[in-house]
């Protein structure tokens, strides 16, 4: 199966609440088609530091941060493909890079135990990334239920709801059941708008008439802050 490998975009957050999200679903009803997975509960492992360079270096807001993690859309299995992904932001921007294979094949690879069985530039440049910052070992556990719709008339535009946004950091891996602690109230969604270009008028005009704001928020700095900060603090990592 064909996918995306490479992605370029804007991507606006907003913090609603589920009565937001209604009005909003009504409003895209005559321009957004849904995701042809529908709703999926998405997994992600992501990596660090024994230090948490990466995600303290995020949290300090700079002009460029960049992260790595293992994604699945489904409960995996050892032969079942997942992502790879490369993940920066630069001035605004997010550029994304990522490389399916099989979770055991993955996780060796990121681990350090096993060389990456691919070749192409994506998986250079994500062992670049591996030799740089050296010894990374999976951090935290983040998973969501996801709906995703894009804009049939611009394919770039595209909007997707996160809800049940859990974490945890043991039992980290993606072959095991969705489970951990809320990172957002149970009450609230996860709204992200990704564009390559402008948002089209009928959206600003949802946005501005229900009075929804952008904000800045990121999951694994919010787990990181309420979950993982408080455990590093007393063992004098920071």
């Amino acid at each position: 199966m064909a996918f995306q490998t490479v992605f370029k975009r804007y991507e606006l957050k907003y913090i609603i609440t589920k009565e937001q999200k209604e009005l909003i679903l009504n409003a895209m009803a005559d321009y957004m088609t849904g995701d042809k997975y529908g709703k999926t509960t998405i997994r992600n492992i992501y990596f660090d530091t024994d230090s948490y360079r990466l995600i303290r270096r995020s949290i300090e807001k700079p002009d460029y941060k960049e992260k790595i993690r293992i994604r699945s859309y489904s409960q995996a299995t050892d032969d079942s493909t997942v992502f790879i992904e490369l993940k920066k932001k630069n001035d605004g921007v997010v550029y994304k890079r990522r490389v399916g294979m099989k979770e055991k094949d993955a996780m060796d690879w990121i681990c350090g135990r096993a060389p990456c069985k691919k070749k192409s530039q994506i998986c250079d440049e994500i062992d670049y990334f591996l030799k740089y910052y050296e010894n990374l070992k999976p951090s935290i556990y983040l998973c969501y239920d996801r709906e995703a719709f894009f804009w049939e008339e611009r394919s770039d535009f595209r909007v997707t709801f996160d809800e049940n946004i859990l974490c945890r950091c043991d039992n980290m891996s993606l072959k095991e059941k969705a489970y951990g602690d809320f990172v957002l109230p149970e009450d609230k969604v996860l709204m992200e708008i990704k564009c390559a270009q402008g948002f089209p008028l009928w959206m600003t005009e949802v946005l501005s008439r229900n009075h929804i704001y952008k904000t800045s928020f990121s999951k694994y700095g919010t787990a990181y802050k309420n979950f993982i900060f408080p455990k590093v603090k007393e063992l004098n990592y920071v």
